[in-house]
């Protein structure tokens, strides 16, 4: 089987009208939801009651977040508006709603898609190790090791991947930039020439940050840094900073939660494609190196179809609102791609080591 064998060319057809529905319904019901948290907190209700009435409303946002992070993904292919500059600007305000920078995201996620299945080059969200480097750990970092890759640290990983991370690593940023003009500066007085501190942009440069590896990508990261910071102050001050944080903080863990889960899943499987960069094809990563998942329909659409992952990585320019489509016209060739249900999504998380000899994912 090749990839000329897939259809594919029709559904690459991108609606700036769908595209704009669908970024409408999903920031519009995200604004109406933190209104109703402010009329929750308003109402004339005991403590337990609140917290009661707040729960729902807090799952719904946490879902609502999952979806325009999926959005985000497909502006930063480029597949969910017609032009190139509306899918740069509403992924950067994706972003900006997802307190994430998201032209770095989207270049270190195109990485993901130009290797995937190539386990040398590309270990996956949580850095896999090869079997042999595990076996060489002692036992105190083997047990460290496995815990870290727990599934329930989709929590705390999933808080700091979003609401710490980029701030992190603007503070980085920010220091470098100090650091490295304080350091040209002195040199420049004492040689007489300023002229070498130019230019400035790459001060901020954080090389393997995955935010700052080029003027844009730091440009992002301040933009993105400097609208998220003033929102968390303009909603704390409207809602009062307690219940903003609290609220805010249960939404973006649960949200980094889900979709880092849907993203290891997607790829880190039992028989999952994990081949050495010698003999890798990027064709067999798209097909055997991606999960499939079956989902309802309601969960499907908070994921924006991301769930058909084979034809997506067959070819990443096929909007959200193609995926299935494009799936179910060529699913006569997807018979032996792997589909999981979502019983099957915990066995996943053993799959945390990559046997290089065998060229498999396997468990500890």
């Amino acid at each position: 089987m090749r990839r000329s064998d897939f259809s594919i060319a029709s559904f690459l057809k991108r609606s700036n009208a769908r595209a704009t529905w669908q970024v409408l319904t999903t920031v519009l019901p995200i604004a109406g939801l933190w209104c109703l948290i402010g009329r929750i907190d308003q109402a004339s209700l005991s403590v337990v009651s609140k917290i009661f009435a707040l729960l729902p409303v807090l799952g719904l946002l946490a879902l609502f977040s999952s979806r325009a992070f999926s959005l985000m993904h497909d502006c930063g292919h480029g597949s969910l508006f017609r032009w190139r500059w509306l899918n740069r600007s509403v992924g950067f305000l994706l972003g900006v709603l997802n307190a994430i920078p998201q032209h770095p995201w989207s270049l270190d996620h195109a990485f993901h898609h130009r290797h995937n299945g190539d386990w040398e080059i590309y270990r996956g969200p949580i850095d896999v190790l090869k079997l042999d480097s595990y076996q060489e750990l002692s036992e105190p970092n083997k047990l460290l090791y496995a815990i870290s890759r727990h599934w329930l640290m989709l929590f705390p990983g999933g808080f700091y991947y979003l609401v710490i991370k980029p701030r992190l690593a603007l503070i980085q940023s920010i220091i470098n930039f100090i650091w490295s003009i304080s350091v040209e500066l002195l040199d420049g007085l004492r040689h007489k020439n300023f002229f070498h501190i130019f230019p400035i942009s790459t001060r901020f440069r954080l090389n393997n940050s995955g935010y700052g590896n080029s003027f844009w990508e730091v440009t992002d990261l301040i933009c993105n840094n400097l609208l998220v910071i003033i929102s968390w102050i303009l909603i704390s001050h409207w809602l009062g900073a307690g219940l903003f944080l609290t609220c805010y903080s249960l939404i973006m863990t649960t949200s980094a939660a889900v979709f880092i889960c849907i993203f290891f899943v997607q790829h880190n499987f039992k028989g999952s494609y994990a081949n050495r960069t010698e003999n890798w094809s990027q064709f067999m990563g798209a097909l055997e190196g991606s999960s499939n998942l079956d989902l309802p329909n309601w969960l499907n659409w908070f994921f924006a179809d991301i769930s058909f992952h084979s034809v997506h990585h067959l070819c990443d320019r096929i909007p959200n609102y193609n995926l299935r489509a494009c799936h179910l016209h060529n699913q006569h060739l997807l018979e032996n791609v792997t589909v999981l249900r979502l019983e099957d999504i915990p066995k996943c998380f053993n799959y945390i080591l990559w046997d290089d000899k065998l060229q498999e994912l396997t468990t500890i």
